[in-house]
């Protein structure tokens, strides 16, 4: 789980790193200004989710089940949500809007609660 943590937040970090460069210099020509915004939030919050499976990855032994799910939530979500985020502003540049991804990013969004949430519970259990 350890491995699969570590190399799932090193592929999302450089993908975060290679869509950042491909939206600021190629994108920007043929996106609103909103399109290019939200393709930017994907980005950040992609990067963002990166480090944590990084950090969590090196710090925790991730053996217990509540480890394991934070990490899924965390995979998951950053797929759901920063994936179809490019998928729908690509999609809506080209003039073919793929609505059935709308619904996704907020499904996405809620693993990451769901993620930051068993972090937040993890932490506060072993304090008590």
């Amino acid at each position: 789980m350890v491995l699969l943590a570590q190399s799932i937040g090193a592929l999302y970090g450089l993908l975060a790193i290679i869509f950042g460069a491909f939206g600021a210099h190629m994108l920007k020509k043929s996106f609103t200004p909103e399109q290019l915004a939200s393709f930017e939030t994907g980005v950040k919050y992609q990067m963002y989710h990166s480090l944590v499976l990084l950090m969590l990855s090196f710090n925790l032994n991730l053996d217990t089940d509540l480890e394991k799910y934070m990490i899924y939530c965390f995979v998951i979500g950053t797929f759901l949500f920063s994936f179809s985020i490019y998928g729908l502003c690509l999609s809506a540049s080209k003039g073919r809007k793929l609505k059935f991804l709308g619904p996704i990013t907020p499904i996405g969004g809620l693993f990451l609660v769901m993620g930051w949430s068993m972090l937040l519970y993890s932490i506060i259990r072993n304090l008590l």
